[in-house]
Parts: C-alpha cells; structure tokens; sequence
C-alpha cells in the first residue's frame, strides 16, 4: 500500500502588488514515458553496498521526501559512473560536491543520475563509460547518519528511484546459487 501526504499549508503569492493564497502546486504523476531501463552495469559505490536510506518520492516539489538513495560507503572510496553517458555538471552545490550524468540511449530529455557528497575527477563534457570514476566520496555530511553516497536519478523535473537502473541480479544479495535438480529425467 502506497501512502501519499500532501501538505495543507497555504502560501503566499504576490504577483505585480497583489496578494492572495494559494496550495503548492503537487508534482506531475510519472507519465508513461518514465520508464527506467536497467541500463547500469554495476553500482556506483563497492559491489552491494549497504542501502541506508531508500527512495522516497516527494507529494509536490517542495514537498518532503528522499529524492534518491543512501548508499553507505567510506570517505576516499571512488565513486563510479552506472552506466555510459556524458558528465553535465562537475562542481559544488550548497558545499559539497556534485557529478550529475547524462545517461546516454535514454530517451528525450535523458535520465540523469547525480553523486553526492563526490570530490569530482571529472568535467561537464566528458563521456563516462560504466564503471568509469567521477571521483571519490567526500568526508561525511549532515545528510546521512554515517557516510554515504546520496544517488538520484530524474528525467526532466521527475525523481524518479535510482535502484530501476540495476539490473535485478544485482539488487540480490547475496551470490547465485546452483541448486540439485530431483526427478529430472536424464537425456
């Protein structure tokens, strides 16, 4: 069962003197078109790091929520590209560091995914191939109990949840098995 709160908290709008109330406008639902292929080829931090936050989509834009995933990881460690795709923005936001990539076959406008805290090793323009190093993990800040990566992914103005990406045998976790087969005749 899916939950969603939308905030009753009136704004103020004032437009060319005048004054009046008005609800936040909510987000627009997913539209048919945002669907996510499982393009990445591996996580963007160690082989299956610990989730320590989940996705948890937002009621409106400026709404509460969890735009991406927590994934634990240690100070130094490097953070790699999930998939192939061009770096559109290398740089800092609000003091820490951001890579947000372009992923490449996608769609129109293209999934973007974003890395922070990441001390960037990259620029706006470089092509990534997957697995290729934006950089490393930051020391930790405020946004996570202990250190993480926060992962997004979005397409235009949707968040939309970066585990999509993964293919399903690398959100398993632990390794494949091979199991006896009883009963079964003989060729």
């Amino acid at each position: 069962m899916l939950l969603v709160m939308t905030s009753s908290v009136l704004t103020p709008v004032a437009w060319a003197g005048t004054s009046a109330w008005r609800r936040p406008a909510t987000a627009p639902p997913p539209a048919a078109d945002d669907h996510v292929p499982a393009v990445a080829r591996g996580w963007p931090v160690g082989r299956r790091p610990e989730i320590l936050r989940g996705w948890d989509p937002p009621a409106g834009p400026y709404g509460p929520g969890h735009r991406g995933v927590d994934l634990a990881a240690a100070p130094g460690d490097p953070v790699r590209a999930v998939a192939a795709g061009r770096v559109v923005f290398a740089g800092r936001v609000a003091g820490r560091g951001v890579v947000s990539v372009d992923l490449a076959d996608t769609g129109d406008p293209p999934l973007r995914t974003t890395y922070e805290p990441v001390s960037a090793s990259v620029g706006a323009g470089d092509e990534v191939e997957p697995g290729g190093e934006l950089g490393v993990l930051e020391t930790p800040t405020a946004h996570c109990p202990r250190a993480c990566l926060h992962w997004g992914l979005r397409r235009g103005e949707v968040y939309l949840d970066p585990l999509a990406l993964l293919p399903p045998w690398l959100l398993r976790a632990g390794p494949s098995r091979l199991l006896p087969l009883h009963n079964v005749p003989l060729p």
